[in-house]
């Protein structure tokens, strides 16, 4: 599944590159967009030779180009290795755990996978972007909005909005809210440029240098670099196929006495799994006997079918020890960025200062143009589309990693995850996926310690690519 050299082209009107001088292309390409990291062993002579169909004398003369251009070392008998140039070890800080005091360097990271989720054109071969490919998206929602609001005057676009957000959809949102059966006033939500925004503020209102944040290990990877840059210590709490182990967690807010803990209570990512009532009830008298926050985000809640067994944590503490977060990125557009914070009022007052302080207000004319969405009365149609075509390729994408040797981790009733173990080095199986085309995201990444892992996180709605299963077989036979 490799790239063969003769199919990386020249820049316009260049003339033809060599074998050499495109294998040192294919390299310099690779570490500048972080794939083979700053440490990181390359590929022996041998093995690049055989994967990209040339000569040893070849592959030698290339990586002798790449440490003259400052992109490898060479070591003597061991191999050429990829040089730090940044001068700051790259810069890259990762969390530790206190059975591990040692930082774990991981291959692939954080920002190369957003950055390449920019850059993938085919979400079919897109498996680790976390968004439904946009043909399953309805822009006409978007479109009819913005055609209404072309038509009101423009002058009440002019100015800078509110701290908290355009009222009528916060209006809008109370009303959402009570459906999940959580109260709260306009003044208890805050808009935010979605879930990751939310996040920040939640961070720099909160946590100290020095205090302990609980997450989910396997958990949503963004929100790691944020608190630990907030001076946090990162402790995972490990999951089972039937969610959070609520034992081990436990014990480790005995040991740790955290500021806070974050969680998806309903289809959790990367696992999928949601939280019963006992579940939620147990995490809320923890909560209370031990004194930490719980932020609650519910981003694929509106995933759910209307009949699925959902608990909300923010339903039964009816925000009072409960920050709850949401956001229309999944559902509507991953650009619309419109989320909102639900939260006791004091808290929404520091958060709404602290908006202020950061970015002023949120885009107002996002805030409106969700308004109009969810007000034209179409949105729950498009929502329930969504559902129904999730649930069209869950089996088959299922049955399809089964083939070809991967157990998933729990499959999930509802939702755009699968959480599965590939029996192999999910790092060394992304970075060859990106030789092929394909964007994967490892199971390292979904850790706050980024250990090496097998366990990789799936999007079913982007796994319809016929060549995906070959390739995945392929890596499989190569390390086998």
């Amino acid at each position: 599944m490799s790239v063969p050299l003769d199919q990386i082209p020249a820049p316009h009107g260049a003339p033809q590159l060599t074998l050499v001088d495109q294998l040192v292309q294919w390299g310099r390409r690779r570490i500048d967009e972080r794939v083979f990291r700053p440490g990181m062993r390359m590929p022996s002579i041998r093995k690049l030779a055989v994967d990209k169909g040339v000569s040893r004398f070849t592959v030698v003369e290339a990586y002798e180009r790449l440490v003259a251009h400052g992109y490898l070392d060479s070591r003597r008998g061991s191999g050429f290795f990829v040089r730090d140039r940044s001068g700051s070890n790259d810069a890259h800080v990762h969390p530790q755990s206190a059975s591990d005091p040692q930082p774990v360097t991981s291959t692939i990271d954080v920002v190369w996978l957003l950055r390449n989720m920019l850059h993938t054109s085919s979400p079919a071969k897109g498996p680790g972007i976390g968004y439904l490919p946009s043909s399953w998206l309805n822009g006409e929602l978007l479109t009819g909005a913005l055609r209404s609001i072309s038509r009101q005057s423009g002058g009440q676009m002019l100015g800078f909005g509110t701290p908290q957000g355009f009222l009528p959809l916060r209006q809008q949102l109370q009303t959402r809210l009570e459906e999940l059966e959580i109260g709260a006033s306009t003044q208890q939500i805050v808009m935010v440029s979605g879930v990751t925004q939310a996040i920040d503020l939640i961070a720099r209102v909160f946590v100290k240098p020095g205090d302990t944040v609980i997450v989910g290990d396997p958990a949503w990877f963004q929100m790691f670099g944020r608190f630990v840059a907030q001076g946090a210590r990162l402790v995972g709490m490990p999951y089972t196929p039937d969610g959070p182990d609520l034992d081990a967690l436990e014990e480790l807010v005995k040991t740790w006495r955290p500021k806070m803990l974050v969680i998806n209570s309903v289809l959790q990512n990367p696992t999928g799994t949601s939280l019963t009532a006992a579940q939620a009830f147990r995490i809320l008298q923890l909560a209370q006997t031990y004194d930490f926050i719980v932020v609650e985000d519910d981003i694929y809640g509106d995933l759910c079918p209307t009949n699925f067994a959902a608990t909300r944590l923010a339903s039964l503490d009816q925000l009072k020890r409960v920050i709850f977060l949401n956001s229309f990125s999944k559902t509507l557009a991953p650009n619309l960025r419109v989320g909102y914070i639900a939260c006791a009022p004091e808290v929404a007052n520091a958060i709404a200062d602290q908006k202020m302080l950061v970015g002023m207000t949120s885009p107002e004319l996002n805030e409106r143009v969700l308004y109009k969405v969810l007000t034209d009365g179409h949105y729950r149609r498009h929502v329930e589309r969504l559902r129904v075509k999730l649930d069209s390729v869950r089996e088959k994408t299922v049955r399809m990693f089964e083939k070809v040797g991967y157990k998933p981790y729990h499959v999930p009733e509802a939702g755009m995850f699968l959480w599965a173990d590939t029996g192999v080095d999910s790092e060394g199986l992304a970075a060859f996926g990106h030789e092929a085309g394909f964007l994967l995201t490892p199971g390292s990444l979904f850790s706050p310690h980024q250990l090496p892992s097998t366990w990789m996180r799936f999007n079913i709605a982007n796994c319809g690519d016929p060549g995906l299963p070959a390739m995945l077989t392929e890596y499989a036979d190569r390390m086998g």
